[in-house]
């Protein structure tokens, strides 16, 4: 596979649909709190989603080797669930300190954005304030350094940079990637690299940041339901995305 650039009326039309998924992600998020379900929020994000004329990405999207289609508009990943957490299957309660991870697909248009937000539930201790401030300051420092000529290396080395000091560590083998035309395209973009290495960033790419910081060790595991991906040692876990587009200026923030 090969990257498929954007031209800049495709990046219009994602700049528009990031709008409203940034709209929708801050939603939901604002409805985390104690006692509610997440199946209430899946439930909310198919409404909001189309209620705007768009679509879900996610909701029956089938990644290579998966064995099913995915079952939700939203994953809903809490506490040791880094990511693909499933909403609908095995409803929930969200409870007081949770950490929630919301991560929503939205097709506008034809064209897919991708965004991930981590928040806390009701009152949350100091470690899980911490985790969910790191993650967030990598996706902001991955962001920070795109730009024409640029590498993915260089966005892994930022990533990893602004983690090391905490004492967490970036979840093993999970990357952002590619997205537009669909939820998952080249190039994949590592949490960590090396300056310079790894494909070059041009105009016209549009890619998924997505740190996730484990407090723990990196190891994961796949849970049973064969999407649910979880911290091998039990430890809590953060998620931030954004969907960028590379131009001739720098970068844009479609999913702001």
């Amino acid at each position: 596979m090969t990257t498929r650039l954007k031209t800049p009326e495709e990046i219009e039309i994602l700049k528009e649909g990031g709008r409203r998924h940034a709209e929708i992600l801050s939603l939901l998020a604002s409805q985390v709190r104690p006692g509610v379900s997440t199946l209430i929020l899946e439930e909310e994000a198919l409404r909001l989603i189309r209620e705007g004329g768009d679509k879900p990405a996610f909701l029956g999207y089938k990644p290579q080797g998966a064995r099913r289609k995915f079952p939700a508009a939203l994953c809903v990943s809490i506490n040791d669930e880094i990511v693909h957490g499933i909403p609908n299957e095995i409803e929930r309660i969200i409870k007081e300190g949770d950490v929630v991870s919301l991560d929503l697909g939205l097709l506008h248009k034809g064209l897919i954005t991708d965004a991930a937000i981590t928040v806390g539930c009701g009152s949350i201790d100091d470690e899980a304030r911490k985790l969910i401030k790191i993650t967030k300051m990598a996706l902001d420092r991955g962001i920070e350094v795109i730009g024409p000529g640029k590498s993915v290396g260089d966005i892994g080395v930022a990533i990893s940079e602004a983690v090391r000091p905490s004492g967490f560590t970036l979840a093993t083998n999970l990357t952002g990637h590619g997205v537009g035309f669909s939820v998952h395209e080249d190039p994949l973009v590592p949490n960590f690299g090396n300056s310079g290495e790894g494909e070059k960033l041009v105009p016209g790419m549009v890619i998924a940041i997505e740190p996730m910081v484990n407090v723990g060790k990196p190891s994961i595991k796949l849970s049973s339901d064969g999407y649910t991906i979880r911290t091998r040692d039990g430890s809590r876990s953060a998620h931030f995305e954004h969907t960028v587009a590379i131009t001739e200026k720098g970068n844009i923030i479609l999913t702001s």
